[in-house]
């Protein structure tokens, strides 16, 4: 209907004749065919699996396979995290003052960044010999993989803008790639906690904590030590292998529409006054503020789930299947969420999918819960995971939008939106991972331990269940000040449509005054 209306408006202007042949032209310029929004879709996967695996897994990599002090630890994840938050605004101004080129203009940071992520990402996995520069190592390639793996992401997420002038395109494109980055994450908790799950780990009896784990079990036990890191090597090895796949899938799968949008404009750009034009839009500050609280509820428990699982629950062989069981879910239910926005409206999505993870976390944290009951929990968590991943990337484009009807003379800015959302999401997450590292270590948290102390326990409750539930109240409250509800999106959606077909117009007007002359 909405594709009828602009045809309709633009025959009354041009003449049936001239209305019938812009039409044609449109289809093929603006309307997504099913394999491209595949193909783009595919390239979210890269930044999920590795995240996901990060994620979850690398604290407790530190802690228990490298056998860092907490302490050490959460020097090297707050300060990766911090790293990478900064990363992510400087190269979104960078992309924006890129040029084009026979790839596009963001096609090349993706490329060109794929080989150098990998190698980085991979010596994040590897054991060094020496005991004494531990923390330099793993901090400089830790910081060194964030760097390049958000110029890959940055440009990737802009992309969204830059595939279709159509809002149903992009919305639709966005619904597969939340698809494929959910499942990016089922593969990154699957390849990492498969691989590494098949190995036994060696931990100290609580009666022996006076004694190093080699004293205590000797040869055996450094044997599985040296298995495990392995493993760790294997998986790392596996993700640098899809990660590349998809960046293949994209760059020959995907092309960037110049007519597509102003995303990135041939004058140059100041940072500051980008920034502040960015900044200064309410509805932005609002939405990210809100997701600033909800997003850091997520990845508090995303980043001690498995030491909460391991140690509270006492899940220790099973434990990266139930990460697993939750990425699944979240998996299969992003489709519903798809259909809940459509049907409901976001906002109301975010009320009731972000909210729906309260009970479970109270359930885990509260109640002794057996392994099936835990798997069952997991499975309903899932649900809200989903909501976590597809809402804040849904709604972004409306905010963009929004901005572009308020300030239609400065275009370009779009790639800031982006990264400084994901800039202030990773500063959050390096935050709490540092806090809560360090909230570990003085709980008094005992590297390669089979059991940890009860205080131990209670922490990690805290971290799971209080805190985020904490943060997630925060965040449902200030999105009530959110102002694009679905009646203020449809209003923004026709004006652009009014002033996209104004645009066609004017083009028109002027390829005819050339003709003439």
């Amino acid at each position: 209907m909405e594709k009828q209306s602009e045809n309709a408006s633009c025959a009354g202007l041009l003449g049936q004749e001239q209305s019938k042949s812009l039409e044609k032209g449109q289809q093929g310029k603006h309307k997504l065919s099913i394999c491209s929004k595949i193909c783009y879709a595919i390239g979210g996967a890269p930044y999920q699996i590795t995240g996901c695996a990060l994620g979850f897994f690398l604290q407790i990599y530190l802690l228990d396979v490298v056998k860092m002090p907490p302490f050490q630890a959460s020097i090297i994840l707050f300060s990766g995290r911090v790293w990478d938050a900064i990363t992510d605004p400087l190269v979104g101004f960078f992309v924006s003052k890129s040029r084009w080129t026979g790839f596009g203009r963001l096609m090349p940071w993706i490329i060109l960044s794929t080989p150098f992520a990998v190698i980085s990402y991979f010596l994040i996995w590897f054991v060094p010999d020496f005991t004494s520069g531990q923390v330099l190592y793993y901090l400089t390639f830790y910081c060194l993989f964030q760097t390049l793996v958000t110029c890959f992401h940055v440009p990737y997420s802009a992309l969204t803008m830059f595939i279709s002038k159509e809002q149903s395109d992009r919305d639709s494109a966005t619904g597969y790639r939340m698809t494929v980055e959910v499942l990016g994450t089922v593969l990154g908790t699957a390849i990492q906690g498969q691989i590494v799950g098949k190995v036994e780990e060696p931990c100290v009896s609580n009666s022996f904590q006076n004694q190093s784990l080699e004293s205590e079990n000797g040869s055996q036990d450094l044997e599985s030590l040296i298995s495990m890191r392995q493993a760790y090597m294997i998986a790392a090895g596996v993700i640098c292998g899809i990660y590349v796949l998809c960046a293949i899938i994209l760059s020959l799968g995907v092309h960037e529409k110049r007519e597509s949008g102003e995303l990135l404009s041939d004058q140059p750009i100041s940072f500051w006054q980008g920034l502040k034009l960015v900044m200064s839009h309410g509805p932005y500050i609002k939405l990210i503020t809100g997701f600033l609280f909800t997003s850091l509820a997520f990845m508090l428990v995303e980043g001690n789930f498995a030491l909460f699982l391991k140690y509270t629950l006492k899940h220790r062989k099973h434990f990266q299947n139930i990460l697993l069981v939750i990425m699944v879910s979240a998996t299969l239910t992003v489709p519903f969420w798809q259909w809940f926005l459509t049907r409901f409206g976001k906002k109301t999505a975010v009320y009731f999918g972000i909210s729906s993870v309260v009970p479970f976390l109270i359930v885990s944290s509260v109640v002794q819960i057996n392994l099936i009951l835990t798997y069952i929990v997991a499975i309903a968590a899932g649900l809200s995971v989903a909501a976590a991943f597809l809402l804040p990337w849904s709604m972004l484009p409306d905010v963009i939008d929004d901005f572009v009807l308020k300030n239609p003379d400065s275009p370009g800015h779009e790639a800031i939106f982006f990264s400084f959302y994901v800039f202030f999401t990773k500063f959050a997450s390096g935050v709490s991972l540092g806090i809560s590292t360090l909230s570990l270590d003085f709980a008094g948290y005992q590297t390669g331990h089979c059991d940890q102390k009860e205080f131990v326990n209670v922490t990690l409750k805290l971290l799971v269940c209080a805190v985020p539930i904490l943060m997630i109240c925060i965040g449902l409250l200030l999105f009530k000040l959110y102002p694009i509800d679905e009646e203020k999106r449809k209003e923004n959606k026709k004006a652009l449509q009014l002033l996209r077909e104004n645009d066609r117009d004017s083009d028109s007007d002027s390829i005819e005054l050339a003709s003439n002359v």
